[in-house]
């Protein structure tokens, strides 16, 4: 048996994903430690998420339509999980902010921080 290589005209190459770039300025074992160290979801709730993950790939030799309709659907579910959990903070931050709490540069850095983590995620994907 052999697999049909050729593309149809409609169908455009699927490209290679990119190499991750180096930052500057940051060792690449600092870079993957900092990436890793803050969390973007509960242990828990990640680990649901990957079980339904799994569900849903083991699903694909017999539904793969419905596979892909599952997958779409998680994959919106954690976005909204995601914004909802930055949304949090950020309402919580501009709370402090707001009614004059002294909020401590830590708490900023540490803000920034994650913020930072999550917009490098994001460009890396």
């Amino acid at each position: 048996m052999t697999l049909d290589t050729t593309l149809h005209s409609n169908q455009a190459p699927i490209p290679a994903p990119l190499p991750l770039q180096p930052r500057p300025g940051l060792p690449a074992k600092r870079r993957l430690a900092r990436r890793s160290s803050i969390l973007l979801f509960a242990p828990d709730e990640a680990e649901t998420f990957r079980s339904r993950w799994l569900d849903i790939q083991t699903s694909f030799v017999d539904e793969p339509g419905g596979s892909v309709e599952q997958a779409d659907l998680l994959v919106a579910e954690v976005m909204k999980q995601l914004a909802k959990t930055f949304a949090q903070k950020r309402s919580k931050l501009e709370l402090q902010l707001t009614q004059g709490e002294e909020i401590s540069t830590e708490d900023l850095r540490m803000a920034l921080r994650r913020y930072r983590s999550f917009f490098d995620r994001l460009l890396s994907i």
